[in-house]
């Protein structure tokens, strides 16, 4: 339930506005097919058939009431119900999943548009990992995950009616909370129909945006990880970051960060190697990418272990998620941490502003 409220939350914090003040709104349902990718060798024999796959959409349209829905070409923020089939019905099973998202638009003129879509939210396999009866799913051990969904959409608009024709990519896994921990990847193609109710005219707003300069804050991080053998112990993670971040314009940013990790999953490393509580501290440097809307920024980064003793995994690091500023000193956040295309573990933290 945690794990629902902090993907789904942010987003529709991010679009109160704009659903309790917009009278535009509207639903779409799109038929998709697609298949599994087999992103590792060992995922080889998962992928046996098309993924067949239905959403339906509920979403409402920004109206100008906030000046970043200008800046950003009047987004749209909606919530999508999705169901799928994996490819591999025996050992998969299907996926059922519910995600919040924010369709930014990236050309856009009076009958179509085209949008680029990110989305996060909660996910259900209906068969995962199991040593006895179920030992070939490698990709997957826990039947609720994340799911992240990233795409293009076109819609092209006859009246309060619009064609839509996407092209996304579905992704649902537990950022490592339990192994096996592949994950799933179905690239979909799509066509559906839409209809928009009690269209609107845009409102003009006079905001006007002021580079601020560099905020610093502090943001403690806890999580949790499970590391090979399959069937192991948890491992509590204690993280600590200190950001410094400035927005140069409405729609982008910079952050910088040191960040301290104390993650005791490298206790499990290598068991024969004597460990002490302060050797396995990890240290590195940050710098990321950020995307503001209102209080919620997106961020995207790559960092660098200046400490890191026994070097359990690569000296770069990479982050990628979300952040809440509830007001101007308290923060949520919610992200991913990876070694490139391998998730760590999901970084849950709360920071202060000063």
């Amino acid at each position: 339930m945690k794990l629902v409220i902090v993907l789904l939350v942010p987003f529709l914090l991010i679009g109160k506005n704009t659903f309790s003040q917009t009278r535009e709104w509207g639903i779409e349902a799109s038929p998709k097919l697609g298949y599994l990718m087999a992103h590792r060798g060992i995922m080889g024999h998962l992928s046996k058939e098309h993924a067949i796959s239905g959403e339906i959409t509920y979403f409402v349209q920004t109206n100008g009431t906030r000046s970043y829905h200008k800046a950003y070409n009047y987004p749209k923020f909606g919530v999508t119900l999705f169901g799928s089939t994996t490819g591999n019905k025996e050992i998969l099973g299907n996926l059922y999943g519910l995600y919040s998202f924010v369709d930014f638009p990236l050309a856009k003129g009076k009958k179509q548009e085209l949008v680029g879509r990110l989305g996060a939210g909660l996910s259900y396999l209906t068969k995962v990992f199991d040593q006895e009866l179920n030992p070939k799913n490698v990709a997957i051990s826990t039947h609720l995950n994340a799911l992240i969904c990233l795409g293009l959409r076109y819609r092209y608009y006859i009246g309060s009616s619009h064609i839509l024709l996407g092209l996304d990519i579905s992704h649902a896994s537990n950022a490592s909370t339990r192994v096996p921990n592949l994950g799933l990847n179905l690239p979909f193609i799509s066509l559906g129909y839409g209809y928009t109710f009690k269209r609107q005219e845009k409102i003009e707003n006079l905001e006007t945006f002021e580079a601020r300069k560099w905020k610093f804050s502090a943001l403690g991080i806890l999580s949790v990880k499970q590391i090979f053998p399959t069937g192991g112990k948890n491992y509590p993670i204690y993280a600590l970051s200190i950001i410094g971040n400035k927005k140069f314009t409405q729609k982008a940013g910079l952050e910088l960060a040191l960040d301290v990790f104390y993650k005791t999953s490298i206790n499990g490393y290598k068991p024969h190697i004597p460990k002490t509580p302060l050797s396995i501290l990890q240290a590195g440097v940050y710098a990321g990418y950020v995307l503001p809307l209102n209080k919620l920024e997106f961020i995207a980064g790559m960092g660098f272990y200046y400490l890191d003793k026994y070097n359990p995994d690569d000296k770069l690091y990479h982050r990628v998620g979300m952040r809440y500023h509830v007001n101007d000193h308290l923060l949520i956040n919610l992200s991913l941490k990876t070694h490139w295309a391998k998730a760590d573990y999901t970084e849950y933290g709360i920071g202060y502003t000063f």
